[in-house]
């Protein structure tokens, strides 16, 4: 294979113009010949037994070079991208044969290459990371969520039902005096205020007190979605067997023991801070990232191929499909569910795959402008992450990551590294000056 010249045609397409010798051509379609002899009759042999010449000088010198063609055209495509220096992207090929002979195969490709990109500007972006505190209230406030976890529920008998007990009651449902489907229930337990029941319902059970019985009245709601009670008013006939309230644990070194890996009260709390702090200083993080990628994406100048953003948008659209089966689901009837056509679909994701296929071309850039390129320690090291992730052996995710592929995406993440670490905090505009 030979790559005899490489023309752009327009903006991000390039016409290779390709060469397969005679001999590699000759091997192509001898390929050929064996993959189809067994298909062809000639007269006076059996079925397969026919000499290539033979089926030639009957069918033509050509009869196999479709197939030839088509065999050795990706790899000779491929090399040919190889040679020429530009990145492919996935996209319409235009091909052309120009001639096919015994002296071998010319072809002309055309296709979509990366574009050539400037960033106006990517340091002293004017961006910052907050700055993150853990306050009193924010312990107090994860400690009450771990008394709650942790809480039990007590029988009261000595006063009446109030908002936020747990009550266990029997109801018997009526619409104009007839039973309902539904609407019958004994032992049932509900936390009276939480709205689980239609409005009214739970307020009329405030006030009463164990063995008590008495009847709520109450209208379904116009767009109940039993059209056959929509609207209708209601009498239940009710009887209050059980009234509970939620008793919280202390909070003292004992709850440290037994709902923690701690002894104390003030380690507990200790442990709370720092996670607390942690996951504020992720979300900071996460918040200063995207200010810096929203930057950079303005900062990128160039005519993009569509078929990057539509590329995107199939990779959003695969992973979206392949959450939806480990939920045992699949994307037609996730579509069917939420009353989307497939473009609508797609067009949720365009925003995003916009975003990111910039942000992409951008740190790609500032990789060739800075330089950037990751050490062999750095590259190791990567992988050996990616194998105590994946509990696997460091040769198998070598043999499933290519080394270039691992390269490329650590001289990335050290491109954004520099943006973000050259980064300035935006200065507050001074307010103007009163007139005298």
């Amino acid at each position: 294979m030979a790559l005899k010249n490489a023309t752009k045609v327009e903006t991000n397409r390039v016409k290779l113009e390709i060469e397969v010798g005679a001999e590699e051509f000759e091997k192509a379609v001898a390929a050929a010949y064996k993959k189809n002899i067994g298909k062809i009759n000639v007269p006076g042999f059996r079925k397969g037994k026919a000499p290539r010449a033979y089926v030639e000088k009957i069918y033509g010198e050509g009869v196999f070079y479709e197939d030839a063609v088509n065999a050795i055209y990706p790899s000779a495509l491929e090399a040919a991208i190889t040679e020429s220096g530009y990145e492919y992207v996935e996209d319409q090929i235009d091909f052309d044969v120009t001639s096919v002979d015994k002296e071998g195969l010319k072809f002309t490709a055309v296709i979509t290459v990366k574009p050539e990109i400037e960033v106006t500007e990517y340091k002293g972006l004017k961006a910052a990371k907050k700055t993150v505190s853990v306050k009193e209230a924010d312990i107090n406030a994860e400690l009450a969520k771990m008394q709650d976890r942790n809480s039990r529920l007590v029988t009261v008998e000595d006063r009446a039902a109030q908002n936020g007990d747990t009550v266990v009651f029997d109801f018997d449902g009526y619409v104009d005096d007839v039973a309902f489907d539904g609407g019958k229930s004994e032992n049932f337990s509900l936390v009276l205020g939480s709205g689980q029941f239609i409005p009214g319902f739970e307020d009329q059970i405030v006030g009463k007190k164990p063995e008590e019985e008495f009847d709520v009245n109450v209208t379904f709601p116009e767009e109940y979605h039993a059209t056959e009670l929509a609207g209708k008013p209601a009498v239940f006939k009710c009887k209050l067997h059980e009234i509970k309230v939620k008793e919280l644990p202390e909070l003292n070194d004992d709850f440290a023991k037994d709902c923690s890996e701690f002894d104390t009260l003030d380690e507990l709390k200790a442990d709370v801070k720092a996670n607390i702090k942690k996951q504020k200083d992720a979300a900071a993080e996460e918040a200063f990232e995207t200010d810096i990628i929203n930057l950079l994406v303005e900062n990128v100048k160039g005519e993009i191929p569509e078929a990057m953003y539509n590329n995107r948008v199939d990779d959003n659209v695969r992973d979206f499909a392949y959450r939806l089966q480990a939920q045992g689901l699949d994307l037609e009837t996730y579509l069917k569910y939420t009353g989307m056509d497939m473009d609508s679909f797609r067009a949720g994701f365009r925003e995003q795959a916009e975003k990111t296929v910039k942000v992409r071309l951008a740190l790609e850039k500032i990789v060739a402008l800075e330089n950037i390129v990751p050490t062999a320690e750095e590259i190791e090291a990567r992988f050996a992450e990616y194998a105590e992730q994946y509990k696997m052996d460091v040769e198998k995710i070598k043999s499933f990551i290519p080394e270039k592929e691992l390269s490329a995406d650590l001289a990335v993440s050290k491109a954004m590294d520099l943006v973000k670490s050259s980064a300035v905090k935006p200065t507050k505009a001074k307010k103007a000056e009163k007139a005298d």
